[in-house]
């Protein structure tokens, strides 16, 4: 595994040029899992006790966040984060803020599930960032408000205690807590600016929602199931085909590289549990001169059993949504997607509904770990 690097204190002020020229970041492992607080999957910053300077919910914003040395508002310098005002003490004998002043922000997940590693991003924030960060979680089932999860009631958890962190830095933080998380509380210390926060984990979605749904998509993001292995990640990544909605640009699915050889190019997925597939979709919405030319699924029922074709390879339309009934369900805990040559698809479906042994399984698990 990766060491994680540690990143204090100040960055250089900015000198013109490339903003991203003297950022800091390191390899952190736990990247490889989904971002629970993706926007796509539906997370939201909730509320703040101060975004005087940069609305909270920047913290989310997908891609990397932009930097304008000339943009200025009637409150100052307008960054791509969220950013508080500077804290003072009570009295003019004492103008420092104290030891406990702090200013804070509540996540609620896209996904509840467990965390594996948070990263909070201080780009472009080189003299304005904070001192220190700490990170709470929190499990609150429905949808509860700001005012009930501030609620005396909630039980917070630490998952990063309070660490100083560098401006202009990607602040990595792998998380060890084995435990069902739903909402978030990101503190800075005394005060500064983040421009954006990333939760990767592992989904754990609730047995009893996936029950009463009866027949859904057992491969979907939001219903637990993951894209494990790839062939090519060269412009996007493979989870990108599981993710809620249709595609709604090019680089929102999974295309490789070209490949000059005779191979061809795959993902293979963990469901959310064992399941019984009865139809699937496969969608190649806005690859259009890149899309795969061919595709083929396989099944298999857990780690050690053998790959089952369900569909055989079958010629695809570039921009197109693909359906097909399966002509018996197939019982299986992993799917595997072929595509041939090269190329993309957006979206992989496969829908169908939990055996006993899957929704046991799974009822299991959410109880482990405190869901």
């Amino acid at each position: 595994m990766t060491a994680i690097e540690s990143f204090t204190g100040d960055a250089n002020p900015y000198g013109g040029g490339d903003p991203y020229a003297d950022y800091r970041t390191a390899d952190f492992p736990f990247t490889r899992y989904v971002d629970l607080a993706g926007r796509q999957l539906g997370a939201g910053v909730v509320a703040a006790n101060d975004e005087f300077f940069a609305q909270r919910e920047n913290l989310l914003t997908p891609g990397p966040a932009e930097f304008d040395p000339e943009h200025f508002g009637h409150k100052g310098k307008v960054m791509d984060g969220w950013e508080t005002r500077r804290r003072r003490g009570a009295s003019a004998d004492h103008p420092w803020p104290t030891a406990e002043d702090h200013d804070w922000a509540l996540v609620r997940l896209g996904a509840p599930g467990v965390i594996r590693g948070i990263v909070v991003d201080t780009a472009h924030f080189r003299g304005n960032y904070p001192q220190a960060v700490s990170v709470e979680g929190a499990s609150v089932p429905g949808s509860p408000s700001p005012e009930e999860l501030l609620g005396d009631d909630v039980k917070w958890t630490t998952l990063v205690p309070r660490t100083p962190v560098g401006g202009h830095a990607a602040n990595g933080f792998p998380v060890s807590v084995e435990q069902r998380f739903t909402h978030l509380r990101v503190n800075q210390h005394p005060d500064g600016g983040i421009a954006r926060l990333r939760v990767h984990g592992e989904v754990v979605p609730d047995p009893g929602w996936l029950t009463a749904l009866g027949t859904f998509d057992v491969v979907a993001l939001e219903n637990g199931g993951r894209a494990e292995d790839a062939s090519n990640l060269f412009y996007s990544p493979a989870s990108n085909t599981i993710q809620p909605g249709r595609s709604r640009k090019m680089d929102d699915g999974w295309e490789t590289r070209r490949r000059r050889d005779r191979g061809n190019d795959w993902i293979r997925y963990r469901l959310a549990a064992q399941a019984r597939i009865r139809a699937l979709e496969i969608d190649t919405a806005y690859l259009k001169g890149n899309s795969a030319g061919w595709a083929s699924v396989s099944v298999k029922d857990g780690e050690s059993g053998e790959w089952t074709e369900i569909l055989p390879r079958t010629r695809l339309q570039p921009d197109t949504d693909h359906r097909f009934v399966l002509p018996a369900p197939a019982v299986g805990t992993h799917a595997r997607v072929d595509i041939y040559p090269d190329g993309g698809i957006s979206r992989l479906r496969l829908f169908g509904s939990l055996t006993e042994a899957g929704t046991a399984a799974l009822t299991a698990r959410h109880q482990e770990l405190g869901g």
